[in-house]
């Protein structure tokens, strides 16, 4: 196993403008990070630096303490799994496998011991005298796994591995992919444009857009304390609500106005941060949003556009002046909801999020991190964080 260090990665191709723009990240040895980020922003680019298929323009990669950059991608000691999963369609699954194995001179009882524990690992057992093309698309990427952990590497590095799954398909691959970690407790850099694999899969998650990165942390330090708007908008579903406001006082409290009905009350926390009619960014994540009921003050007026029912709960999409709000409720609570029908919400004020209106930034959250467990991640990023490059 081996840790990771990335100092100022600048990746450019010929005269355009860097694909990179100097990203500083420390990987722990064994930990699980993800990549995320929009398409276009640099997560394969940088997993492919790390592999050694792309050159570094300017910085230095290290795995553990050895500087790699100028290191061939096959003496790195590290295996990549692809999105195709790129099986030899001639070939039985143990001898995919195993191929790679054969071609470095292993001996065979070493060989054949090795593809025994990642068959078992995998649950590929009664798979391996078969051909890829009877095989289900979970089990194909199964096989590369396999074919990567018998090469007992340092890093394995994952790009996009469930994009050609179906939903059930990945939600089971995510579980295998977790306990595999657990079992091999080697560090594994994963590369995915979707949030939900990130949040479910990651120890720890990069956001990058642009080029830049933007944050790391854990998936909960993500989600409630976003660095910026960006970090908040994509981390989280359904999406978080983004309204314009400005910041006003009245009788020794503060609140964030959002127009002539509605406004909303600010903790002490969060009103300490911020100025009297100073123009801010107000976010409300779906999920934090009730019905103004039993006594809960409706800080939040707003009617009823589109009503998706998802079971137990529904996504409702109201109207609040020209934008479109989200909030995720009980179904049963809203079933009697009719078009176009004024409804009243309540915004808890530990609840919201305020983002400097021009830089986009984050001001305050209402809510905080209370756990140690969660300190002491925090704690343990902090270093990290020291070092990354926002936009």
């Amino acid at each position: 196993m081996a840790g990771l260090t990335l100092k100022g990665i600048v990746k450019r191709y010929g005269n355009a403008n860097p694909t990179l723009k100097g990203i500083d990240l420390d990987i722990r040895d064994g930990e699980f990070l993800v990549l995320v980020g929009p398409s276009g922003c640099g997560k394969s680019t940088l997993l492919r630096t790390i592999a050694g298929l792309e050159s570094i323009t300017a910085g230095d990669l290290y795995i553990g303490d050895r500087r790699v950059n100028d290191v061939h991608p096959k003496d790195r000691d590290i295996a990549m799994v692809f999105q195709s999963y790129a099986l030899y369609p001639h070939m039985t699954i143990r001898r995919n496998i195993s191929f790679g194995l054969e071609v470095r001179k292993m001996p065979k009882d070493q060989i054949d011991e090795l593809v025994a524990e990642a068959s078992e690992m995998l649950g590929l057992n009664e798979h391996l005298d078969k051909l890829p093309k009877m095989l289900s698309g979970g089990q194909r990427q199964r096989v590369a796994m396999g074919r990567a952990i018998v090469r007992r590497p340092k890093v394995f590095l994952f790009d996009e591995p469930l994009s050609n799954l179906d939903a059930a398909l990945r939600t089971q691959m995510r579980v295998e992919i977790r306990r595999l970690h657990k079992k091999l407790n080697t560090t594994i850099i994963y590369v995915t444009h979707d949030q939900v694999e990130a949040m479910t899969l990651a120890d720890r998650i990069a956001v990058l857009n642009g080029g830049y990165l933007q944050q790391v942390g854990s998936p909960l330090e993500l989600f409630l304390m976003p660095k910026n708007k960006f970090v908040a908008g994509f981390i989280g579903s359904p999406a978080m609500n983004f309204i314009d406001a400005k910041i006003e006082s009245a009788d020794d409290k503060k609140f964030v106005r959002i127009d002539e009905k509605n406004r909303i009350e600010l903790s002490s926390n969060v009103a300490g941060k911020v100025d009297n009619a100073q123009s801010v960014t107000l976010g409300i994540r779906p999920q934090d949003v009730v019905l103004a009921e039993d006594g809960l003050e409706a800080n939040l007026h707003v009617n009823v556009d589109v009503i998706e029912t998802l079971g137990w709960e529904s996504h409702v999409h109201f109207k609040l002046g020209d934008l479109t709000f989200l909030a995720v409720l009980e179904a049963q609570k809203v079933a009697s909801f009719a078009d176009g029908q004024t409804v009243g919400l309540h915004v808890p004020a530990n609840a919201i999020h305020l983002f400097d209106a021009q830089t986009e930034v984050a001001i305050a959250h209402g809510g905080q991190l209370d756990t140690q467990a969660h300190k002491q991640t925090n704690e343990a990023a902090t270093q990290d964080d020291a070092e990354v490059t926002c936009s």
